[in-house]
């Protein structure tokens, strides 16, 4: 059984982190920290993990680091660096951290198991990838192995709210998204750098002609992206090479329908389609923002990092109504 710690427990990732963690077979949790809850109940600030667990929130954890396998840092971007610094944990600890404090750090490995599931075996710290950049890399990775993204390639997504956080915005108040459509960060999202980065990983080395349009959608959970460039290869190669690089991928689908965001919400699941539209090729993905886009890929991560079985604790199941 392994021993897990949680640092910056009172948000929507560490929530979902919790909800998969207390029903692992294999992982303990030892402490939660939280300096802003600290000493309520878990189940008083994440309320559906009633009757499920009696922890209780801690403040600085940092004494209790050898007690754990594992930890996994769920604070604000910016914040991850300095609690590192700070802390310095034993390299034979597991850290997989959720912000984007490491993504671009070549110390640690960037935790895309599908981009480096060989690398975050065995791991110790894991830098989890952002949501945006999960669904659309899922779409475009294969490509560039193949050689495929050498002109335009064309990105829109769009995001539940839960993916801006838990602290209330302008943007993300209820009466504001309801309804509401609207686009941010046109063209300069902060994901576009690592998958840029990944991009070149898999294959291909220039990326400013990637051109990506975010949106804000009127509901909770889920993102859905749409992609397409030009190309000459016919659609059953290019489907061929998408189900080839996803053959040994235990979440990532290649779906032969359209897909939606319903079959991927409340899942680990990221759902793949693609299509040809005379030399345009598109390609869909769906992902939910806080399992595959966050705490459901951090726990593929410590799976694969510690040597448990990779689907362990997230045999989710969509919803449809």
């Amino acid at each position: 059984m392994k021993k897990i710690g949680i640092v910056g427990g009172g948000g929507y990732t560490a929530g979902e982190l919790l909800r998969l963690l207390v029903r692992h077979p294999e992982v303990e949790i030892t402490f939660v920290e939280s300096g802003s809850q600290q000493g309520k109940a878990i189940s008083e600030v994440h309320d559906d993990l009633t009757g499920e667990t009696d922890l209780h929130f801690c403040g600085s954890a940092g004494a209790r680091l050898s007690e754990v396998d594992a930890v996994f840092l769920c604070m604000g971007h910016g914040v991850s660096r300095g609690w590192v610094e700070s802390h310095r944990p034993a390299k034979s600890l597991l850290v997989v951290d959720l912000s984007t404090d490491y993504r671009m750090d070549d110390s640690w490995v960037y935790g895309l198991p599908e981009l480096n599931r060989a690398r975050i075996q065995g791991a110790r710290r894991i830098a989890n990838p952002g949501c945006f950049a999960t669904a659309i890399q899922l779409a475009v990775l294969p490509l560039a192995r193949a050689g495929l993204v050498e002109g335009e390639l064309h990105i829109n997504g769009i995001t539940g709210s839960t993916g801006a956080g838990q602290s209330p915005s302008p943007t993300t108040h209820f009466s504001w998204r309801n309804n509401n459509v609207s686009v941010y960060k046109a063209f300069d999202h902060q994901h576009l750098a690592e998958i840029g980065r990944s991009a070149a990983q898999a294959g291909r080395v220039a990326t400013e002609g990637m051109h990506f349009l975010p949106v804000r959608g009127p509901f909770a959970r889920g993102i859905f992206v749409t992609c397409y460039l030009d190309t000459d290869r016919p659609e059953e190669e290019v489907r061929q090479l998408f189900k080839d690089y996803y053959a040994d991928a235990a979440f990532t689908h290649l779906t032969d329908q359209p897909v939606h965001l319903k079959q991927v919400v409340n899942t680990n699941k990221g759902l793949v389609h693609v299509e040809k539209h005379g030399g345009k090729l598109l390609v869909t993905t769906a992902i939910d923002n806080l399992l595959k886009g966050a705490s459901g890929q951090a726990v593929q991560n410590m799976n694969l990092a510690l040597g448990l079985g990779e689907t362990l604790g997230l045999e989710l199941k969509a919803s449809m109504f």
